[in-house]
This record gives C-alpha cells, sequence and structure tokens, in this order.
C-alpha cells in the first residue's frame, strides 16, 4: 500500500510538467466556478496532489497556497444567476466555451490529466486518461440533479454526502438500496463540478475488500422539480419579456389627441373667445366640427353655434392676408435670389475670361505640359459650370417675361368682356352670399318666436308676457321686413343672372358675326384686286357690313325679352298652371314640389321657383298668417291678366 502511495507521489510529481494542459482541460470540465472552501476541514496525506485536484475542481485547498484556474471576476460569487430575473436579459452559462469567460478546450488528441482526491473517509483515483471520456445524456433544461452510480455497497449517505459536498450546496440526497443515488444541488453550475467526478474509483478508507470499492458514473437525471422550477423561470422571463416590450411600445406610441369637452352654455361662451384669438383657433375650431358633428345644434343653441360660425368665417380675410404676406416673401425671395445668381454668373465669366487669357499663345508658352493638362481641365469644368448658371437665370427671365406678357393681354377686348363677366359673375355670388345669411337670420328668428310661444304658454299673463308679447310683434315686424328684403334681393339677382346670360349670348354672337364679316371682307378685297374695281366698291362693302351689324344688334335687343327655353320648361309651365288652376288659394312651394316629385324625381324645388318667379304675369306670390303661421303660397294669374286686357 505504501508503495502504491509512493509511486502515485511520482506520478504527481511528474504531472506537473503538463501543468498548463491539466488546468485547460480542467477549466473546460468546470469553466469559472469557485466554491467556498471554508466550509471543508479534512486532512491531507499527499500536498501537491491535493492542490492538484483542488485546482482541476476551481478552488483553493484549506491551509494552501494555490492559483485559481479562473480570476474571481467571472466566477459565480460574482457571476448573478437572477440577472434574468431582474433585467429580462437571458443569463450567461459560464461554462459554454467560446464566450470569453472560460478558455476554449484542449485538443481532443491531447488526454484530459486528473489527480487523485483524498477524503476523510475515502480516497478518489483518477480514470486512465488513455480511455475515452465517460459518455453522458442530454442535458435537461433547468437541470440540478445527477444520477451517481457505481457506489461501493458499504458507502454511506455520509460518505456521499462529504465528496459531492465540495461541488456545491446539496439540497437532498436520495439512496437506493442498490448501489445508485440521486443528489439535488442548489444551483445549476454545481452539477457540472459533480459530471467531472465521473469515472473516478471511489474507495473506503485503506480496505481493498470489494464492497468498499466502486467506480464512479454521474450523468445528468431528468427531475420534475428542477423541469417545475425552470418553467417558472422562463414564464417569469417571458413576462417580463412581455412588459418590456409593451413599455417600449407604449414608449414609442404617438400621444392621444386631447378629449373633446361637452357642449354646454359655459363651454360654448369660452370656445367663442378662443375663436376670436388667432393663436387658438386651430384648436377651437377643431372643437367646434365635434360638437356640430355630435349633433349639438338645436332650436335652442342655434343662435349660439351661429355666432360661432360667423367668427369661424372672419378668419377668412386674416388667412388671405397671410398668404398675400407670403407671396411677397416669395417674390423678395426670388429677387435676391436672381440678383445673387447674376453676381454668380458674373464671377464666372471673370474667371474664365482668366483661362482664355493663360491660354493665348504669348502666356501658353510659359507653362509646362503639366500645368498646360490642369489649366485645360479647369477651363473646360467653368465653362460648364458658367453656361449652366447662365440657362437657370435665362430661365428665370422667361418666366418673368410671360408673366408679363400676360398681365399685358388684358388690354384687348375679350379679355375686357372675360372682366366684365367675371366681376357680374363676383356681384352674383356675393348676392347669393347675402341672400343665405339672411335666410339663415330668418330662421333663427323664427326659432326665437317658437321658443318665446313656448315659454308664454307655460307662465302666466303677467307684465313679463306683455313685454314678450311686445317683442314678439316687433319680430314679427322685422320678419315681414326681412322677407320682403328678401324677395327684393332674388328679383336683383334674377335680374342680373338674366343679363349676364344674355351679355353672354351677345358676345357669342358679336365673335360669330365678326368672324363672318372678316372672311366677307377678305373675299371682297381678293375680287376687287382681281377684277381691278375702285375704292368705291369698297367703301359700298364697307357700308353693307355696318348695315348688318346694326341689324343684327337690332335683333338682339329684340331678343332680349324673356321667353321659355327648352320643351321641358313649356311642359312645366303646363302643369304647374293646371295644378295651381284647381287650387284657387294657391299652394306653397313645397307642396307643388311634391306633387312634381312624383312626375319628374330629377326637378328640383328651387328650379320650380326660379321658373314661377320668370313669369310674374301667370304667376304671383302671397303670403298668408302671421308669425311662425307665415306662409308664402304661389297662385295661378294669367286669366286676371286677360280681364284686365
Amino acid at each position: 500500500m505504501r508503495a502504491r502511495m509512493l509511486g502515485q507521489l511520482k506520478k504527481s510529481n511528474r504531472s506537473k510538467k503538463n501543468w498548463g494542459k491539466a488546468m485547460a482541460a480542467a477549466a473546460d470540465g468546470l469553466g469559472s466556478i469557485a466554491i467556498d472552501t471554508t466550509q471543508l476541514n479534512m486532512s491531507v496525506t499527499d500536498p501537491t496532489a491535493w492542490a492538484t485536484a483542488m485546482n482541476n475542481l476551481g478552488m483553493v485547498p484549506v491551509g494552501l497556497a494555490g492559483q485559481q484556474l479562473v480570476t474571481d471576476s467571472i466566477c459565480v460569487p460574482g457571476f448573478d444567476p437572477s440577472l434574468s430575473m431582474m433585467t429580462g436579459i437571458t443569463p450567461i452559462n459560464p461554462m459554454i466555451p467560446g464566450m470569453g469567460l472560460v478558455p476554449p478546450p484542449p485538443p481532443t488528441d491531447v488526454p484530459v490529466v486528473k489527480e487523485i482526491i483524498h477524503c476523510k473517509s475515502c480516497t478518489l483515483f483518477p480514470p486512465n486518461p488513455n480511455l475515452p471520456p465517460p459518455s453522458t445524456r442530454e442535458r435537461p433544461p433547468g437541470c440540478k440533479t445527477v444520477f451517481v452510480g457505481g457506489l461501493p455497497e458499504n458507502a454511506t449517505e455520509e460518505i456521499i454526502q462529504e465528496v459531492f459536498e465540495q461541488c456545491g450546496d446539496i439540497t437532498a440526497i436520495r439512496k437506493s438500496k442498490k448501489n445508485f443515488c440521486h443528489i439535488r444541488f442548489a444551483e445549476e453550475f454545481m452539477v457540472d463540478k459533480a459530471i467531472y467526478l465521473s469515472g473516478y474509483r471511489m474507495r473506503l478508507g485503506s480496505s481493498t475488500d470489494k464492497k468498499d470499492s466502486g467506480r464512479l458514473h454521474v450523468d445528468f437525471a431528468q427531475a420534475r422539480d428542477d423541469f417545475y422550477e425552470w418553467e417558472c423561470k422562463q414564464r417569469m422571463l417571458a413576462r417580463e419579456e412581455r412588459h418590456r416590450r409593451k413599455m417600449e411600445e407604449d414608449r414609442l406610441r404617438p400621444p392621444s389627441p386631447p378629449a373633446i369637452m361637452h357642449y354646454s352654455e359655459h363651454e360654448a361662451a369660452l370656445l367663442a373667445e378662443k375663436l376670436k384669438d388667432d393663436s387658438k383657433f386651430s384648436e377651437a375650431i377643431t372643437v367646434l366640427l365635434t360638437w356640430i358633428e355630435r349633433g349639438e345644434v338645436n332650436r335652442r343653441s342655434a343662435n349660439q353655434f351661429y355666432s360661432m360660425v360667423q367668427s369661424a368665417n372672419s378668419h377668412v380675410r386674416r388667412l388671405m392676408n397671410e398668404k398675400a404676406a407670403h407671396e411677397q416673401e416669395m417674390e423678395q425671395a426670388k429677387e435676391s435670389f436672381k440678383n445673387a445668381l447674376t453676381g454668380i454668373l458674373t464671377q464666372f465669366e471673370q474667371i474664365v475670361a482668366v483661362f482664355n487669357a493663360s491660354t493665348r499663345q504669348k502666356a501658353w508658352d510659359h507653362f509646362s505640359k503639366a500645368q498646360r493638362k490642369n489649366i485645360d481641365i479647369w477651363r473646360k469644368h467653368s465653362e460648364e459650370l458658367r453656361n449652366a448658371h447662365s440657362e437657370q437665370l435665362m430661365g428665370i427671365r422667361r418666366e418673368e417675361e410671360m408673366e408679363m406678357s400676360d398681365d399685358d393681354s388684358g388690354d384687348n377686348p375679350s379679355k375686357k368682356l372675360r372682366v366684365d363677366d367675371s366681376a357680374l359673375a363676383a356681384q352674383a355670388y356675393a348676392l347669393k352670399e347675402e341672400n343665405d345669411s339672411l335666410r339663415w337670420q330668418l330662421d333663427a328668428y323664427r326659432n326665437e318666436v317658437e321658443l318665446l310661444k313656448q315659454e308664454k304658454g307655460q307662465l302666466f299673463r303677467t307684465e313679463e308676457s306683455l313685454t314678450k308679447d311686445q317683442q314678439l310683434q316687433f319680430l314679427q315686424q322685422t320678419m315681414q321686413g326681412m322677407q320682403q328684403q328678401l324677395l327684393s334681393i332674388q328679383e336683383e339677382l334674377n335680374n342680373k343672372k338674366s343679363e349676364l346670360e344674355q351679355a353672354k349670348e351677345e358676345q357669342t354672337h358679336t365673335q360669330a358675326m365678326l368672324k363672318v364679316l372678316q372672311e366677307q371682307l377678305k373675299s371682297a378685297k381678293e375680287l376687287a384686286e382681281i377684277n381691278g374695281h375702285d375704292e368705291s366698291q369698297a367703301n359700298e362693302i364697307n357700308v353693307l357690313t355696318v348695315a348688318l351689324v346694326n341689324q343684327d344688334r337690332e335683333k338682339n335687343s329684340e331678343k332680349r325679352s324673356p321667353g321659355l327655353k327648352s320643351e321641358k320648361e313649356a311642359l312645366l309651365i303646363g302643369i304647374i298652371s293646371t295644378f295651381l288652376h284647381v287650387h284657387p288659394f294657391g299652394a306653397n312651394i313645397e307642396y307643388l314640389w311634391s306633387y312634381m316629385q312624383q312626375l319628374d324625381s330629377r326637378i328640383s324645388a328651387n328650379e320650380i321657383e326660379m321658373l314661377l318667379m320668370r313669369l310674374p304675369r301667370m304667376f304671383k306670390q302671397e303670403f298668408t298668417g302671421v308669425g311662425a303661421t307665415l306662409e308664402k303660397r304661389w297662385k295661378f294669374c294669367a286669366f286676371e291678366g286677360i280681364k284686365t286686357i
């Protein structure tokens, strides 16, 4: 026995030569794991072998000076295994080669050298380094339990704990009656240290009995507790990842627009003030639009909404002024750009002149070949830039000339006619806008009258009611005046429209006549030149053309009297006359339109009303009722005109 121990000591001394290889192999098997060695208290019979074995396990033996395989900065006490729970970052296993935490594995052709491990109750002898490494099963996820087989028959639970507690804190040991057991560690990295002991031969004390020796086989074990803890950890990581993604999405999501407050009289008063402020107009107009779309407009709030709409309309002039100011700034910027471009083009011309002077024979002969080449390249480049800038400047000038020609073209008669037509159209549009505004005011007054009537029916006959009656009469009078004003404006509008149409017809007719007369004059001049007639014949032709023009003007003046434009209007007049004839007291425009809608669904009430207003000798308009019951009716009066005649 003593001789064998001496042989082992010699073998351990020889193995110091291969210290680097052994250290790399131990680092590959154990990683960067360090174990608390303050709990170990055992006798050391061979200090050199014990130091080698402890270094292979990645720890410094008690009371001996040794060197760890890896530094403390990457050992487990410095590595937080709960890092994934706090930050959602997947933990890095320090045992994985290539991560920069452990040295790369040794070459496969170099055998791993293991040393003898001495404990209080047993001794562990390393396997033959020439044999292949012991096989292991696939590592289950979250494995903290190992299977240990090949134990001696006399090995107790205390001996097993004494051997394997060097690898880390043991949570539980489940020993079978046969020669194997299951050991559960506190952390996953401790399993790798236990796997390192696979293949060692275990001997209890100094006994040579068969029951006191056995070859250890350490392998990964699949335990439900390990898998459950791993699943819990993965679910926690998934929750943290989902939470992190949600926080990131919330951070990147654009902010929601502010909520629109509900309508109330107080909020409407505040909004009316905001609409008058230029800086708050965009925000206030959004609120107003939302209220109108929600359906907040009713009879009671119509006047308030009308005033707010009127305030919004008052900003149109401001916006047009801002547009004009920006256009003026754009014109100034164009002018400054053109001036700057002119100065740049002048400098380019000077540079090109310098190059042209340099290429003349007087100075060109004194330059070297390389200098001539560079000067030629620079001259071509400058000429290209000069041409490009001159083309750009000429384009700007052409655009300005085109704009000036457009302005000058307004002097011809056709342009004047267009201007007159546009002026008439603008005047007609303004009258229409005023008509619409008066109609809206009339509707607002009607709503007020109805509200006053409701309040009058609910309250007693007091002095307040008398004042309300006076107000009601005053409003009725103003409403009648507004209706009369509205009718007069409508008549003016219709007259303007008819005058505009007649002016357009006259313009087209005169243009056609001018073309015909020009062709006749050309043909007459050609005939005069061919036949040799004198100037008296040409004067006769001019007199004839003037007479024709005057005759056409007389015909146009006769055509100015209003008449029917199409067969459809004649049919409509016949149907309307028949309908109103059987209604001697008249009918309102809605009733008449509902009847005509059954015959032709494309007819509008506005079209019928315009047709009735064009024929005042056949149809007349009367007002019946007072106040809210005021109604406008149309009557057939053609027979009355015949009687008067």
